[in-house]
C-alpha cells in the first residue's frame, strides 16, 4: 500500500503521523511511504532522517494527497486537506466528529474511508489510540493550570502547592478516567489539595488504590459537582463518552459563581468541551476570560510537546497502521472487531452511532459498508 505522511498545518501542530522508526517498518513490510517535506521538524526528524527509513519526500501537501491510498495523520484534516480527500481513500487520524458537524459533512461528500483514532477499542475496554494523548493532556493540565492562575495571566495569583504558613490551591478534576488519573498524579506532586469527582465508582477505587489519601474521591452528582466546582482555585475538565460530544457538567451559572480568578482547563475540548462556556482556542492563543474565570481550552494540547506525543502516538496506531496496509482496509476491519469501531465515515454513510446521533445522520453498521 502506498502511505502519505502530510505536514501537519492545525496551529502550532507540531506532531507527524510516523517516525522515521515507524517508517521504517512500514516500509520493511512492504509497503511505500511517502512524507511531505518537513513534516517531521516539530519532532526534530529531518527528511534526510525520513528518507534513510526509506521514505520518499514529496515537496507539498497536494503531491502526498494525490498518491496515497492510506493518509496517516494525528489531528483532524483541516478545510483544505479535507477538499484533497478522494473517493475510496483511507484516512487515520483523531476526528473528533461528534462537535464538528462541518468536518464530518466534508468527510461524507468525499466519500473517503475515515478511521478515527479516538473510537478504536481494545477487548479489555478503553481507548487504545486515545489513551497515549489523554495520558499526555493530563499531565499538561496542571503545568497549563499553573500557568492559568498566575495574575498576569488573569488568575488569582497563587502557587499550586502554596509555601509554609500559606495554604495549597484546591483542585477538582473531572473525570477519573485516564486524563484525570494522569492530572491527579501531576497536582498531588504540587502539593495542591485535590478533589477528583467521577460517577464511575470502579474508577473512584482505582484512583484510591492509586494516590490515597492524597486525594479525595467525590462521587458525580450536580450537587457534589456544584459545591467543589464554585469552592475550586482550579478545575479540570476531563470527562469523555466515546464518540459522542463530552457532557457539560459545569454550566454558565456555575461559572459565573466561581471565586474571581479561578481557572478551567476543558481537555475535553476536542469533544465540545464539558464546560458549557468552553470553546476551541490554539496555542498562540491559548486563554479567554468568561467574566472572573480563566478558560484554557487549546484543542491540541499533546501538540505543545510533540517529541514525547508523537513517540507515545506511534507506539499505539503503528500495529493498527500495519494491519490496515497488510490486509486493506476491508480485510483488517473485517478480522478486527475492536478496529472496526474505529471507522466513522465511510463512502458517504455515518457509521459510527454517537457521531450520528450527535449530528442528526442516518446511522450505517460498519458492516455493511465491509461487503459494499
Amino acid at each position: 500500500m502506498h502511505v502519505g505522511i502530510p505536514k501537519e498545518i492545525k496551529n502550532h501542530e507540531y506532531r507527524v503521523g510516523l517516525t522515521p522508526s515507524s517508517v521504517r517498518e512500514m516500509v520493511a513490510h512492504g509497503h511505500t511511504v511517502t512524507v511531505e517535506t518537513g513534516a517531521g521538524s516539530g519532532i526534530g526528524a529531518s527528511d534526510a532522517v525520513y528518507e534513510k527509513a526509506g521514505a520518499k519526500i514529496a515537496p507539498r501537501a497536494e503531491d502526498v494527497f494525490a498518491k496515497a491510498e492510506m493518509i496517516i495523520k494525528v489531528k483532524e484534516p483541516q478545510a483544505g486537506e479535507r477538499a484533497m480527500l478522494r473517493d475510496g481513500q483511507i484516512l487515520f487520524t483523531y476526528l473528533h466528529l461528534a462537535p464538528d458537524p462541518e468536518q464530518c459533512a466534508d468527510l461524507v461528500k468525499s466519500n473517503a474511508v475515515c478511521i478515527a483514532y479516538e473510537t478504536v477499542t481494545q477487548p479489555a475496554g478503553g481507548l487504545p489510540l486515545l489513551a497515549p494523548m489523554s495520558e499526555v493532556a493530563g499531565r499538561m493540565s496542571i503545568q497549563a493550570g499553573a500557568y492559568c492562575l498566575e495574575r498576569a495571566h488573569g488568575g488569582k495569583g497563587i502557587l499550586l502547592g502554596g509555601v509554609a504558613g500559606v495554604p495549597s490551591a484546591k483542585i477538582v478534576i473531572l473525570g477519573a478516567g485516564v486524563v484525570g488519573s494522569n492530572a491527579a498524579q501531576i497536582a498531588v506532586g504540587t502539593g495542591a489539595q485535590v478533589v477528583v469527582i467521577d460517577r464511575n465508582l470502579d474508577a473512584l477505587r482505582r484512583m484510591d488504590r492509586l494516590l490515597g489519601a492524597r486525594v479525595m474521591t467525590v462521587f458525580s452528582n450536580q450537587d457534589n459537582v456544584e459545591k467543589h466546582v464554585l469552592e475550586a482555585d482550579l478545575v479540570i475538565g476531563g470527562v469523555l463518552i466515546p464518540g459522542a460530544a463530552a457532557p457539560k457538567l459545569v454550566t454558565t451559572a456555575m461559572i459565573h459563581a466561581m471565586q474571581p480568578g479561578s481557572a478551567i482547563v476543558d481537555v475535553a475540548i476536542d469533544q465540545g468541551g464539558c464546560c458549557e462556556t468552553a470553546r476551541p482556542t490554539t496555542h498562540a492563543e491559548p486563554t479567554y476570560m468568561v467574566g472572573d474565570v480563566v478558560h484554557y481550552c487549546v484543542a491540541n494540547m499533546p501538540g505543545g510537546v510533540p517529541h514525547t506525543s508523537t513517540y507515545a502516538l506511534n507506539n499505539a496506531t503503528l500495529p493498527f497502521a500495519l494491519q490496515i496496509a497488510n490486509k486493506g482496509w476491508r480485510k483488517a476491519l473485517h478480522d478486527d472487531p475492536y478496529l472496526r469501531n474505529g471507522l466513522n465515515v465511510a463512502f458517504g454513510k455515518v457509521t459510527c452511532r454517537e457521531v450520528a446521533g450527535a449530528l442528526g445522520y442516518t446511522w450505517e453498521a460498519p458492516e455493511s459498508v465491509l461487503e459494499m
